[in-house]
């Protein structure tokens, strides 16, 4: 511990292209890119999965083998395959993004399906009665009702991708990753420490402030937040001026 408070503490970690700011945007870079390429493909395809019942059974199939794949291993196939085909930067790039957006796809799927197929029959009945046609229901009805299990799966994505983007500087590229492989090679075991524990710490923030859009963005009818509040009404009482004439 005391390494990693030493190592974190000194001003020139803090500063240049190897510094932690630096690493942490380019971490963020990444991690954001494969999130949204994994969004795009996962999200509309689990609605549709979720709306229509089609391919149910082949896209949970799919995505559970998506979650066994290991990602240091699928890394290398990509640089493998792809590398050559492309030039500059790009050779190494495009490869982890790849990987990073594989194994970003089964939880917004899965998150997606079952976010729209737990919508409550009764809703998706009283919107075909109001005249709703299959579209409107699924952006009108299906859609907001299934965005707190879109939102577990994008923030449990997130928690894996931001994890292990570290893997991107096996293939020469930056992150905070580069903490841990220059540490390494160096066996300055208080800076790979360091990298870990702003990983860690980079994952947790991260979630948080999905958290915080979650909150904001889904329904509080959906959430539990909406609380009934009674206000007491006036009771009735008999009117003391009043005067019995016999």
């Amino acid at each position: 511990m005391n390494l990693v408070l030493t190592w974190l503490t000194d001003p020139t970690h803090w500063s240049g292209e190897d510094g932690v700011p630096h690493r942490i945007l380019e971490h963020l870079t990444y991690s954001a890119v494969a999130l949204v390429i994994a969004a795009i493909i996962a999200i509309p395809l689990g609605l549709y999965v979720g709306h229509t019942g089609r391919g149910k059974f082949l896209v949970v199939n799919v995505a559970g083998a998506a979650r066994a794949i290991p990602s240091l291993g699928l890394l290398f196939v990509m640089v493998l395959l792809l590398g050559p085909r492309l030039s500059g930067d790009a050779a190494f790039v495009v490869p982890c993004l790849v990987v990073l957006a594989v194994l970003a796809v089964p939880p917004i799927l899965a998150g997606a399906y079952a976010g729209v197929e737990e919508v409550d029959a009764g809703a998706r009945d009283a919107a075909k009665g109001m005249g709703m046609r299959g579209l409107q229901v699924l952006l009108r009805v299906e859609l907001p009702c299934a965005l707190p299990l879109i939102f577990s799966g994008l923030r449990s994505a997130t928690l894996q991708v931001v994890a292990t983007a570290t893997i991107a500087a096996t293939a020469g590229l930056g992150g905070l990753g580069r903490l841990l492989i220059d540490g390494l090679a160096v066996r300055d075991f208080g800076q790979m420490a360091a990298g870990a524990v702003l990983v860690a710490a980079l994952a947790l923030v991260v979630d948080l402030i999905f958290a915080l859009v979650q909150r904001y963005a889904v329904s509080a009818g959906l959430t539990g937040r909406r609380t009934t509040s009674r206000r007491s009404r006036p009771r009735a009482s008999a009117d003391p001026t009043l005067i019995t004439i016999s």
